[in-house]
């Protein structure tokens, strides 16, 4: 396996540790988050989002201030402060084995441990494990929430529930009270959903759906990235019973996974799993979605 480990600086985030294996690169924030920051092919753009003007932040009176500084985290669901905007500003604890790194933030004030493990092999592949164990004595009851900010002026592509299910629904869709049906950067057909980012327009949007498929699409450019992941189970989901959730403002737009909702015991381990591919195309954006779209 020819994956290497180095720390680095990169932008204002502060030491890094880099995981490149020659195709693809990764870089990962050890001085706050943790985060996932940068994931692109060597000597290309960044595909995640980047908060370097840190443009995206909560007060959380009490607690300080919480940044979101782009890329990828893992929090608690479901949304509620103080305990979601816990400020995660202090330095991760990290190590690398056999091409996996693990990143581990101290526990939270809400007897939470977070964890985020990074497994990278010689192709243009990254597997994410994202956990929270029950630190404190009690029963905790929350679900595992995988947020990925991705960078601006792609369009998402979303495939909707198609499971022949009788005289019963087969398809969730969960809006926000600041989400407008009619935004003209959401697409809602038969089969999937669009949502474009657009850096002219603001005004948020958020959308949640029980995705089966297994996956989502990011078009951006001559870029694809696609993240798997596990598949729709039938329990209990925060939000109307959402496992996927996506996001967008004029800065960026969210892919969000969600775990199963439920009371976990001391010490208990919540987790979920995704796999992130990297592509290019010589094709324009508007061919490669409608050849995804073909296909769904």
């Amino acid at each position: 396996m020819s994956v290497k480990c180095y720390e680095t600086d990169y932008k204002n985030y502060g030491k890094c540790l880099c995981l490149d294996n020659g195709n693809i690169k990764l870089i990962a924030t050890i001085d706050v988050g943790p985060r996932i920051v940068f994931f692109g092919f060597c000597g290309g753009e960044n595909v995640l989002f980047e908060d370097i003007d840190r443009n995206f932040y909560e007060i959380n009176n009490g607690y300080g201030v919480w940044y979101a500084y782009g890329g990828h985290r893992i929090w608690v669901a479901p949304e509620v402060m103080p305990e979601t905007y816990m400020p995660d500003n202090a330095r991760v604890e990290s190590s690398f084995d056999n091409g996996t790194l693990t990143l581990t933030p101290a526990e939270t004030k809400f007897g939470k441990q977070l964890r985020i493990r990074i497994t990278m092999d010689d192709s243009c592949t990254v597997k994410i494990e994202n956990s929270i164990t029950n630190c404190s004595d009690k029963p905790a009851k929350f679900a595992p929430w995988s947020v990925t900010g991705l960078a601006a002026g792609g369009t998402e592509i979303i495939p909707l529930c198609r499971d022949d299910n009788g005289f019963l629904p087969n398809r969730t869709m969960a809006l926000w009270s600041y989400s407008d049906i009619k935004d003209e950067r959401f697409t809602l057909a038969d089969k999937y959903a669009l949502l474009r980012q657009d850096p002219a327009v603001r005004k948020a949007f958020k959308a949640g759906f029980n995705v089966t498929d297994r996956q989502i699409i990011y078009v951006n450019g001559r870029r694809i990235f696609r993240m798997c992941f596990d598949g729709y189970e039938k329990t209990e989901y925060p939000d109307f019973c959402c496992n996927f959730e996506t996001y967008t403002n004029n800065l960026f737009l969210e892919c969000e996974l969600l775990g199963e909702l439920r009371s976990y015991l001391p010490g208990e381990t919540a987790s979920i799993s995704e796999t992130w591919e990297l592509s290019s195309t010589e094709w324009n954006s508007d061919k490669v979605i409608s050849e995804f779209i073909s296909k769904i």
